[in-house]
């Protein structure tokens, strides 16, 4: 060993190499450290294929990942192959070195330096490009498989005569692979002028030529290519145009070709390509010229050819022939746009009908009893009950119900079908007793039960009335929801992992008799019995324990990605996925019904929408589960195309065709065969609980705010531009929601389950139309839109001034301000619009929510038609009081056929009161014949003074006398009810 330090006579220091074992325990903790960060990589593999093995879509994972692997080797090999062998060939093409210049010499050691290394580096610079490349190139698996697998649509565009199908699946593939040429050309450009300069054959300083022959012709050949490929760039900017985004001032947002594009930018293009291939040719030539002069003019022509014909001259034709006769130049193109635009989203078969506004008929009675059969108004509303659900239902504090319930429909025992608001009882881990690893994980893994109760009736106490309940659940109320589990393991509310089916017991419910355990026997989840699979699991999810608890036994199984839209976007990820999964009653089963859309952002001519945007709106913004997961993405094509259901206790996956017709959908069911079920395999049972997506409504609501016209100079004009009211019922700014009703328009014959909107003009409060879709699947008319329009030059209130007028009517304001006392708070539900006889019947119920009780309870019920107002106890009184007629349903008349006839008393106040009402009343009928609204308003507060009166007037009598005609008439009934001389109730 060399010493160091000290002289001849002073102390010497031995420095060497470390001893053997320290060698050996560093090259041990290397061999570690790689293991273990290629098992971590192991791990996200391996679990992933056990996922998708155990929900039996291991073809969609072996699909991607063979896509991904095949693009990331192909398109890596071939970056790596094309920057590999320019600077083969640059090194190769190098000029002897015999007579070097002072730059050379200068150059001289780092070539000396990279000598020893030169085929090392060459091969780590071509593998970094290739794996980046790979990887960008991975990325494009669904362009690659939408490519391969194309269906055609059937349809042209208007401008260059295609199948949609070019723009939607070829062009993005097209693109992709020039602009992968451009990366590959360029970075081989880099790379081979970078080996030329250090090999000498480009000169910076050096007297002389600054580029050898050799050099000269490789790098012209490069750019050359680099030339074409822009060539082509230039002719697949010419089909670009019809899918391309820019801002019209006419309609906001516009995708296609207008005026400038099909008469300026359309043969600029065409010019560009032609002048790009000669100068691509010009480069090409010297090979023979080895000159750079005619490509360097050519190149030069060619971007000033793209300044002033590509930009300049567009910028003219837009100057000084489209915006002096914009509409003109424009029309033709928009009505491309307009018939493009329906067809891409589904509203072309919309209908639009005139709506007068105002009712027809003066028979108030019959007016009355068509409400009951115009709608089955839902008092219910599914977005304020849940805390209702909550306390009268969550039985214990590990459930909950999700902030938003849903609206479905069911049968009673009688057959007879009911709008019903339903929930499930889902697991909470917030409401556990004692949070630890175990009670977490194994003990507490599922929910119990399905909540129902009638959307259209409360209790006397504002109650729902349930129709479902308890625990277990049990039908109550003519419910009839027949036996099934009710064990809910896969829920809105489930995001955590469960490990179940081993030695340790879950907890199933409680009641009187204590705590119920059972163990999970469904076939979900991945297997922990392997210990391969738990150290896998461990891994990934960076829970040690689960590698050695003795929690996990034989039988053991772990349940994760468990709400319905992580699992229907894990095993479809080709679908956008609606934001608002339902659970339904199907066949003994509790299942998760998931609506899913195929989309593209290639349909020519058709205008884009962002899908975040456009979906959101007051109950997205106070509850994100119910927003599109991650779609900001724009799209200009959209069809509810699968119907997917996810098992709550199985958590089995299946996806229906749902519409038949549409091509991505088929493309996809090209490329992942076997993955999407035939729509014939939809059960009768099933079918009854499916019904019109709300996401699409709204995709399609936003669109027909502008497209619901089909003439060009209207739509320029923008005087027919509607839009979509903010929600009354609060001050968050946001779009009202769609709901939920089963209703009759006045072209139906009977009632229909719809999902139903209204607009406002831009920039206004009164009504411009209402919007309504049959959404009941089994329907014949399923998804026909209908628009009811109202006349433009008559003012019809619009859901805001609706809300303002009740707010602001003095009465319901005391009878609010009453509501509000104390602690308690004020809630309005939906604000429902009915299309009645003409005109519009308006219904809110409010909830109160007050005192010691934390949840809201329906109290009033607010009605208004034609003016006329009512803010009553029951829907039935207020209904009574605006129409002023008692519904032959509600109210059979006497046998004298007069339902009107007033009560008599042996009072003579009080029979002087009670004939001042009837004489109010009489005259309230009159001013309702000749539409008269003050007069009825007087008529009004005139029958509720004389009732008042006859009131105070009674309870004097009775006072007096101890207890009057009625009260003994009253006990003799509930004697005669209870049946065994017990007082009664009421």
């Amino acid at each position: 060993m060399p010493d160091r330090g000290g002289g001849p006579t002073g102390p010497r220091i031995r420095v060497g190499r470390p001893s053997r074992r320290v060698r050996t325990l560093l090259m041990t903790l290397g061999v570690l450290a790689v293991l273990l960060m290629a098992f971590v990589m192991f791990a996200g593999f391996w679990t992933d294929w056990l996922w998708y093995r155990s929900v039996k879509y291991s073809s969609v994972f072996t699909t991607a990942l063979w896509t991904k692997i095949g693009l990331f080797f192909v398109f890596g090999l071939l970056m790596a192959a094309a920057v590999g062998f320019n600077v083969w060939l640059a090194h190769r093409l190098r000029p002897p070195l015999s007579a070097m210049s002072m730059e050379q010499q200068s150059l001289d050691r780092y070539r000396m330096g990279i000598a020893p290394y030169k085929k090392w580096l060459l091969l780590a610079l071509t593998s970094l490009v290739g794996l980046i490349a790979g990887a960008s190139a991975s990325g494009q698996w669904r362009t690659w498989l939408m490519w391969v697998n194309g269906v055609p649509f059937g349809q042209k565009d208007p401008q260059f005569g295609l199948d949609v199908a070019f723009y939607a699946f070829d062009l993005p593939w097209y693109r992709f692979l020039v602009g992968f040429g451009f990366a590959a050309t360029i970075l081989s450009l880099i790379a081979a002028a970078l080996t030329h300069y250090l090999y000498g054959g480009l000169r910076i300083t050096s007297p002389g030529a600054r580029a050898t022959a050799a050099a000269t012709g490789h790098l012209s050949v490069l750019l050359g290519i680099f030339v074409a490929l822009k060539a082509v760039a230039y002719w697949l900017d010419r089909y670009g145009l019809a899918v391309k985004s820019s801002d019209f001032k006419a309609t906001g947002n516009w995708t296609g070709l207008r005026y400038v594009d099909a008469n300026a930018y359309l043969p600029a293009k065409t010019i560009l390509f032609c002048i790009a291939v000669i100068c691509a040719l010009l480069f090409f030539a010297t090979l023979w010229r080895r000159t750079w002069q005619l490509p360097v003019i050519g190149f030069g022509l060619m971007v000033l050819s793209a300044i002033l014909i590509g930009g300049l001259y567009p910028a003219i034709v837009q100057k000084f022939q489209v915006q002096p006769n914009e509409q003109a130049k424009e029309a033709p193109y928009v009505e491309k746009n307009l018939e493009a635009t329906r067809k891409a989203y589904g509203i072309d078969g919309a209908k639009v009908d005139e709506y007068s506004g105002e009712r027809n008929t003066d028979d108030v009675t019959k007016l009355r009893d068509d409400v009951d059969k115009t709608a089955s108004i839902r008092l219910l509303d599914p977005n304020i009950v849940s805390p209702t659900y909550q306390q009268l239902q969550q039985i214990r504090n590990y459930y909950a119900f999700p902030a938003n319930l849903d609206v479905d429909r069911y049968k009673d025992k009688d057959g007879n079908v009911q709008d019903t608001v339903i929930g499930l009882r889902e697991l909470n881990l917030g409401g556990i007793p004692k949070n630890n690893w175990i009670n977490d994980h194994f003990r507490y893994t599922h929910g119990f039960g399905v909540v129902a109760a009638k959307g259209t009736a409360a209790d006397e106490d504002g109650r729902p009335v349930f129709t479902a309940s308890d625990l277990p659940s049990k039908n109550s109320n003519g419910g009839d929801l027949g036996a099934y589990e009710q064990r809910i393991y896969y829920g809105e509310k489930t995001s955590q992992y469960s490990i179940v089916g081993g030695p340790q017991k879950e907890i199933d419910y409680s009641d009187d008799s204590g705590e119920k355990t059972t163990s999970y026997k469904g076939k979900s989840g991945v297997n922990l019995s392997n210990p391969v699979n738990r150290a896998a699991y461990a891994v990934a999810f960076s829970e040690p324990q689960i590698l050695y608890s003795g929690a996990i036994g034989e039988g053991s199984r772990i349940l994760y990605n468990r709400t319905p839209k992580e699992r229907v976007e894990a095993v479809a990820p080709w679908l956008t996925i609606d934001g608002d999964a339902y659970p339904a009653v199907v066949n003994g089963k509790i299942e998760w019904i998931v609506d899913a859309y195929t989309t593209t952002n290639g349909y020519p001519y058709a205008s884009r929408t962002t899908l975040g945007d456009t979906t959101a709106d007051s109950l997205t913004a106070a509850d994100n589960q119910r927003a599109v997961v991650a779609q900001q993405n724009q799209v200009n094509y959209i069809r509810n195309s699968v119907k997917a259901t996810v098992d709550a206790y199985s958590g089995e996956v299946k996806l229906y065709q749902w519409d038949t017709q549409d091509p991505v959908l088929k493309t996809w069911m090209k490329a992942f065969p076997n993955t999407v079920k035939p729509k014939s395999d939809i059960s009768p049972s099933l079918m009854d609980h499916l019904r019109y997506p709300q996401d699409l409504f709204k995709v399609q609501r936003e669109l027909l705010s502008r497209y619901h016209v089909k003439d060009a100079d209207t739509f320029l004009s923008g005087s027919e531009v509607w839009q979509v009211p903010d929600d009354p019922t609060n001050r968050s700014g946001d779009a009202v929601p769609p709901y939920y009703l089963s209703m009759k328009l006045p072209e139906q014959n009977a009632q229909a389950f719809s999902l139903t909107t209204t607009f406002t003009p831009n920039g206004r409060d009164n009504l411009s139309a209402f919007m309504s879709v049959n959404a009941e699947a089994g329907a014949k008319d399923y998804g026909k839109i209908t628009i009811l329009k109202l006349p433009t030059g008559k003012t019809v209130d619009g859901p805001k001034r609706v809300q303002s007028q009740f707010n602001s009517e003095p009465s319901i304001a005391e009878s609010i301000r009453l509501l509000r006392g104390g602690d308690s708070e004020v809630e309005y539900g939906n604000l429902l619009t009915v299309p009645l006889d003409g005109g519009l019947l308006y219904v809110e119920p409010v909830y109160v929510r007050g005192g010691d009780l934390k949840y809201p309870l329906l109290k009033k019920v607010l009605v208004t038609y034609g003016g006329a107002t009512a803010f009553e106890d029951t829907l039935d009184e207020a209904l009574n009081k605006v129409f002023g007629a008692e519904g032959t349903t509600t109210q059979p008349p006497d046998e004298s056929g007069d339902t009107t006839k007033p009560p008599t008393s042996d009072n003579p106040t009080v029979q002087e009161a009670l004939t001042d009402a009837q004489k109010a009343f009489d005259e309230g009928q009159e001013a309702l014949k000749k539409s008269d609204w003050d007069a009825y308003g007087r008529a009004q507060k005139d029958l509720e003074d004389a009732l008042r009166k006859a009131d105070e007037a009674q309870s004097k009598a009775d006072s007096a006398s101890g207890a009057g005609k009625n009260n003994e008439q009253n006990n003799e009934q509930d004697s005669g009810k209870n049946g065994d001389g017990s007082s009664g109730s009421s």
